[in-house]
């Protein structure tokens, strides 16, 4: 879409809001009970979930940004601590009670599913790019020991649901402008009848960047037809799209760099034209099958591709050597995978029973990966040629008794085997063939128990055991040598937490949890120079936290959001991290980089019943502790206090709603470090967040009535 359409879609937006000066404010109340599905596989109340679940509705999406990025929204979820880089060349940076922390790209530690299918690899290791959320309807977050039963990484899950709530077809048209040429345009399309739920949502997405070399853009589209087949099934297509041509990469910052001035970028990001172009296409069905009142399967099945180009800013002369795989990345992918499960309902006595959940899920990457030497941005020699699959053969079974005086107890399982196996077919003098493989295996049980002590106040307390294989990348290199690091070992932690749900009046709920995970085999940074990382296990951590949120209405016209988090994370056993280049002594009690201490997310909005225009308005901190940017803790990222500042209106003419936003984020105009890069081996840790910005955005909506 081009200027002139934007300049009539103003106009059209000023005539409608001309003509209705009235309308009911589109901020509703926050809602504290919700329906989800990720703690149990099954449809329950938040309330009723026996673990720390949060869920991210489609009122608060629409009102945190220009919907682009996970960290618009998550940034309101205890326990969770998502950065965006300010960079699409590397994914944002997202944790969960420290698992993830490390990761310099991509997200790994955490597992994403969206609309049933996974957005995570069978390593670990997943992408949030391709979550297009102008067709989110909501996100639930699973923190706790019942996130081991999905699996290797979970540290905890994401689940992202598309959806709308539509009665009758509806186009909606959205356009979004901010700073440093950042446009946004999204139209959709949704329709719900008794048979069939349609969403069609596509989207396109730039930006200059703040930084030097930093401009980026995306297409995106999302299809999802949900078909009833009679009153007991129903069927599920999954179709989405992302198209990522060039995303310019600017690289960290030492802190002298970024305090000098933190729009510039490593000189060496642009001699070497560090970038990245992602292109991925994927297909998912999901079915479901009610057999009996009592028992029900569902099944899915799901492929795609993925095809990436990355040039890296790793100097000519570092990629000389014969060992060396260049600085330039380039794979075709093909992943694909299947799940079937199982859950039944027993009736033990009135109002009491016992359900169960049993299934299997096997899933399976292939790719073919090259290197090539970079020449100043422009691809040169062959370096590497490589064949790597990765596969994931999981079963699990979970179990919920309900007793007499409200008390609920859980069991469950699982068990999980990754394979890994790479085919070199580079092998010249001096670079051996490194074709070779390893597997990961593990049990991994949870114990919990729930007592819904009053209508209004639940308890529960869980227990349980998890792993976390290493990705692809951290077994690419040996730190000695050539080939896949086959004695990197999985980590292992066992987890505990107890919580408490309270109703305290109605329309206003807390959420509390407390938790102590123990791991050993951490996997940590052994060496880093020329390029090239290689990775060890360090010993054992301990994270131990508190989260806390409350969701709440005060009167008609107020509604208030807290979520506060503080974790003790810390390395239990010294070790030694060449991370630097040089071999550092790292003590026990040293904290993980890369995880604040502490965390808070405050908002008080006000939506009156009627106002004029719609008129709808509300303010946002934000803070995040110190971030350390090495194992040994030899530097910080300060921590940070933000204040976000937004307004809308909303009017209603005929078949038409239109709505308007206005955000000012970083209001203060305040300097700080948004991310870090954990271990980075030249000391470029730092990446600059955004200063003061506006966004404007204006959606147009029309009921074809």
């Amino acid at each position: 879409m081009r200027a002139p359409s934007l300049k009539a879609l103003a106009l059209a937006l000023l005539a409608a809001h001309a003509s209705s000066a009235w309308s009911q404010a589109p901020t509703p109340a926050p809602p504290t009970d919700t329906v989800v599905i990720t703690a149990e596989r099954s449809r329950q109340s938040s309330f009723d979930a026996p673990a720390a679940i949060s869920v991210i509705t489609r009122d608060v999406i629409e009102a945190g940004g220009p919907q682009v990025n996970l960290s618009e929204v998550l940034n309101r979820v205890p326990g969770i601590t998502v950065l965006n880089r300010q960079n699409y060349a590397q994914d944002l940076q997202l944790s969960i009670r420290g698992f993830g922390s490390r990761s310099t790209f991509g997200i790994r530690g955490v597992r994403l599913i969206v609309d049933g299918i996974p957005a995570t690899m069978p390593d670990g290791q997943g992408q949030a790019s391709n979550i297009a959320l102008g067709s989110v309807q909501r996100i639930e977050v699973l923190r706790g020991p019942l996130a081991q039963l999905y699996g290797n990484a979970a540290g905890g899950v994401v689940q992202v649901v598309s959806g709308s709530d539509v009665s009758v077809p509806t186009t909606t048209l959205r356009t979004a402008v901010g700073r440093d040429g950042l446009v946004r345009l999204g139209l959709s399309f949704a329709n719900n009848t008794a048979a069939d739920e349609v969403l069609l949502d596509a989207s396109h997405f730039r930006t200059d960047g703040y930084r030097e070399h930093s401009r980026a853009g995306r297409t995106q589209l999302n299809a999802k037809w949900q078909h009833r087949i009679g009153a007991d099934s129903r069927v599920t297509l999954v179709l989405n799209s992302l198209d990522q041509p060039t995303s310019l990469d600017p690289l960290g910052l030492t802190r002298a760099q970024w305090q000098a001035n933190p729009e510039q970028a490593v000189a060496l990001a642009k001699t070497q034209k560090a970038r990245k172009s992602v292109a991925q296409d994927q297909i998912g069905v999901v079915f479901e099958q009610a057999l009996s009142d009592a028992t029900s399967v569902s099944a899915r099945l799901y492929a795609g591709t993925r095809n990436l180009d990355n040039a890296l800013s790793i100097p000519p002369a570092a990629q000389t050597a014969a060992t060396s795989s260049g600085g330039i990345v380039a794979f075709e992918r093909g992943y694909s995978g299947l799940g079937l499960s199982l859950s039944h309902r027993a009736p033990i006595a009135a109002g009491r029973g016992l359900r169960l959940t049993a299934g299997v899920e096997l899933d399976s990457l292939n790719e073919d990966r090259r290197g090539y030497l970079n020449n100043a941005g422009v691809q040169g020699a062959l370096k590497r040629d490589e064949r790597n699959s990765i596969s994931n053969r999981d079963a699990f079974a979970q179990a919920a008794w309900e007793f007499d005086g409200g008390l609920t107890a859980t069991a469950g399982v699982r068990a999980s085997r990754v394979k890994f196996r790479s085919e070199d077919r580079f092998i010249i003098a001096g670079n051996p063939d490194d074709s070779g493989g390893v597997s990961y295996s593990a049990t991994s049980p949870v114990l919990g128990v729930a007592w819904r002590a009053s209508p209004t106040l639940n308890l529960y307390a869980n227990a349980g055991q998890g792993f976390e294989t290493p990705t692809f990348t951290e077994l690419a290199y040996r730190p000695a040598g050539t080939g896949l690091n086959t004695g990197l070992r999985a980590s292992r932690g066992r987890h505990a937490e107890v919580g408490m749900k309270w109703q305290m009046t109605p329309g206003h709920r807390i959420d509390l949890a407390l938790f102590d995970i123990d791991t050993r085999n951490e996997i940590v940074v052994d060496t880093s120079s020329g390029g090239r990382s290689t990775f060890k296990n360090a010993g054992r951590t301990q994270r131990l936290g508190a989260e806390l949120q409350y969701i709440g209405s005060i009167g008609s016209e107020w509604r208030a959001t807290l979520a506060l988090t503080a974790l003790r994370a810390r390395f239990l056993d010294a070790f030694v991290s060449g991370s630097g280049g040089a071999a550092v002594p790292i003590p026990a009690g040293n904290a993980l980089p890369g995880t604040p201490d502490r965390s808070a997310f405050a908002e008080l909005a006000y939506a009156p019943a009627r106002a004029w225009g719609g008129f709808n308005a509300a303010i946002e901190l934000v803070y995040v502790g110190r971030l350390f940017v090495n194992d040994a803790n030899a530097d910080s990222a300060p921590a940070s206090s933000v204040v976000n500042l937004r307004a809308g209106l909303a009017q209603t003419v005929g078949a038409w709603t239109f709505t308007q936003l206005l955000r000012v984020d970083n209001a203060t105009d305040k300097r700080y470090a948004g991310s870090v890069i954990v271990n980075e081996a030249n000391g470029r840790f730092f990446e600059p967040a955004l200063p003061r910005g506006a966004l404007l955005a204006l959606t147009a909506r029309y009921a074809y009535r």
